[in-house]
């Protein structure tokens, strides 16, 4: 097939070859990049527009429509397609401008097959000025735009993969008769734009690739998980206590992860032992023997985080007055474990991304490449697929860190290993002070029934707090702060604190109210385990309306800074940052 000489002028300047007779200078030309200051210019920022779409997580079809959403905005089209192709070079993907979504294949199928046929056989762009005198047009003409007088042109770029054309990006525009041609710019934008379009469908393969696989391994798993959920009950790490059905089902899922190498990702609510989990995987693995190695990724700042898992070389920065090894090096052979794994930044995320694919690294500073074996586990209470679809976390990356995804049960949801736990927390504190304290009846019951919305790590703060407090070698209902209105967990979520500290429910004035005039009559009994705070949690529970505006209140009394609050309500700014998440409270900005 013949291009026409016009044609082949325009098409050498993908080369940086101009056409005879344009001055490639600003001059306004209509139905082209030169409506803005310069080409130059706008060309820049088209492609910085584009890059944008294309950074953005969405469907892969949504993507594609926006990005010709952007074109049309900086080219003037009569009608734009981005066609993706498959091996016998039909449309699998097709999306257009001008035309509906579902009417893109239809319209794309109705090109010339010569033209496109041209674009894809030369991987060259395919300019024309005047479809009407171009023999690739000969007869579609006629049909689709009949006698009319109009001028229309057609530019076909070809995206490409490692030289192999995967799809083209084709519009055609119709020109007013008085303006002069300029599209050798043009063609340059829009080869621009099919090589950033072409590199994004790269990743989308790779990351289909990679998540087909680890879905496959994650199968392979749950299906040896149900022969052991038939069958023998795998062994409990000694440090694991419970017996109940939920933290029994997540042991047996760790004895069969823990024979693999794949990736486990830990989740739940902080306070649920998210790292004794982590250390039982390593215990029950091949890996056992090497080393358990651990990092909270929140604790740190980026600058240190990337010194402390990849280590440095000796000068690499101020300080660096030795080398170190990170802690990846350090796991060599044994297992790494990242606490809060949701919180690194996404320009660390590319970094850790990259360890994990090639098992390979440099020192900070250093130019060397090491080579690492490592089972790497995970830990977050950050809901990652919202992060995922916010673009505040790699979709890659998380694809390579949930493998196996393990919930952990909240402490209120297994009520029956309280009382196991709370005599096992007694029993250290009994060796770490030489005491003999044992649990009552009576405050075990009361433990049993408190909500504990810090988990385990605030069950064992309870009783150690008892313990040293304690009056009596046995421990009673009576002991425990909660039955004082002293507890400062339960109380947040009343909203007793706030209301103490700021006057929100004055309780004095409740206290110094007489009560009303009647016969005196008998005192009342009181239940030895009853306890205002779990009544307190239970009326929560029932009224999470009632709790989100309790937290609204004290977050407004400390200026919206989860930090003061969390120092006034005697928390961690995580389990503030965590009740702010699931009741949806937006933190506002002054």
């Amino acid at each position: 097939m013949q291009i026409g000489e016009k044609t082949k002028r325009i098409a050498a300047a993908d080369s940086g070859v101009s056409a005879p007779g344009n001055t490639g200078g600003a001059a306004a030309i209509p139905g082209s990049l030169g409506h803005y200051s310069t080409r130059a210019e706008i060309a820049l920022h088209g492609v910085y527009e584009v890059s944008k779409v294309l950074a953005s997580p969405a469907r892969l079809e949504t993507t594609l429509s926006n990005v010709l959403g952007v074109l049309s905005s900086f080219m003037d089209m009569h009608h734009g397609i981005i066609a993706l192709l498959n091996a016998d070079g039909l449309p699998d993907i097709a999306v257009g401008s001008g035309w509906s979504e579902e009417n893109a294949k239809h319209h794309f199928s109705r090109l010339p097959e010569r033209a496109v046929g041209q674009i894809v056989t030369t991987k060259m762009p395919v300019v024309i000025e005047n479809i009407k005198q171009s023999s690739l047009f000969a007869g579609w003409w006629e049909v689709e735009w009949g006698h009319s007088e109009a001028l229309v042109s057609f530019i076909g770029v070809p995206i490409k993969v490692r030289d192999k054309v995967i799809g083209t990006i084709t519009l055609d525009r119709v020109w007013d008769r008085h303006a002069t041609f300029g599209m050798d710019q043009d063609v340059r934008f829009l080869a621009m734009i099919a090589n950033l379009v072409g590199q994004t469908i790269r990743l989308y393969d790779v990351v289909g690739r990679d998540r087909e696989r680890l879905m496959t391994e994650q199968r392979r798993l749950e299906k040896e998980l149900s022969v052991v959920a038939k069958g023998e009950r795998a062994a409990v790490p000694s440090d694991i206590i419970g017996e109940s059905q939920a933290i029994r089902a997540v042991i047996e899922k760790i004895g069969v992860v823990a024979r693999s190498h794949s990736t486990v990702l830990l989740r739940g609510e902080s306070g649920t032992g998210k790292e004794l989990f982590a250390r039982a995987t390593h215990d029950l693995s091949p890996r056992h023997a090497g080393p358990f190695i651990k990092v909270n990724c929140a604790a740190l700042p980026e600058s240190m985080l990337e010194s402390e898992l990849f280590g440095h070389e000796k000068g690499a920065f101020t300080g660096a007055i030795a080398q170190r090894k990170g802690r990846f090096e350090l796991a060599d052979g044994g297992t790494l474990f990242l606490d809060e794994i949701g919180e690194i930044s996404p320009a660390f995320q590319a970094k850790l991304l990259r360890v994990l694919q090639e098992g390979e690294f440099e020192r900070v500073g250093g130019m060397k490449t090491i080579k690492i074996n490592v089972r790497l586990v995970t830990a977050t209470n950050k809901n990652l697929e919202e992060a995922v679809a916010k673009g505040e976390f790699r979709a890659d990356l998380y694809y390579r860190i949930n493998v196996v995804s393990i919930l952990l049960p909240p402490l209120r949801s297994r009520s029956e290993d309280i009382a196991p736990l709370a005599r096992e927390f007694l029993r250290r504190f009994n060796t770490e002070h030489g005491t003999e304290l044992s649990l009552g009846p009576q405050a075990t019951r009361l433990l049993k029934e408190c909500g504990f919305p810090g988990n385990v790590r605030e069950l064992e703060n309870c009783v150690r707090r008892t313990a040293t407090l304690a009056r009596h070698q046995e421990l009673v209902a009576d002991d425990f702060a909660c039955r004082h209105d002293e507890c400062l967990s339960a109380t947040l979520w009343r909203g007793a604190v706030v209301a103490e500290l700021f006057n929100i429910l004055p309780p004095e004035n409740k206290r110094m109210t007489p009560p009303p005039a009647g016969p005196a009559g008998p005192e009342p009994v009181i239940d030895p385990t009853h306890c205002p705070q779990v009544e307190a949690c239970r009326s929560l529970n029932s009224e999470p309306q009632m709790e989100r505006e309790q937290l609204v209140q004290a977050m407004e009394a400390t200026g919206w800074v989860q930090a003061k609050a969390a120092r006034l309500l005697k928390l961690t700014p995580r389990q503030i940052g965590y009740a702010l998440r699931k009741h949806n409270i937006p933190i506002k900005r002054f």
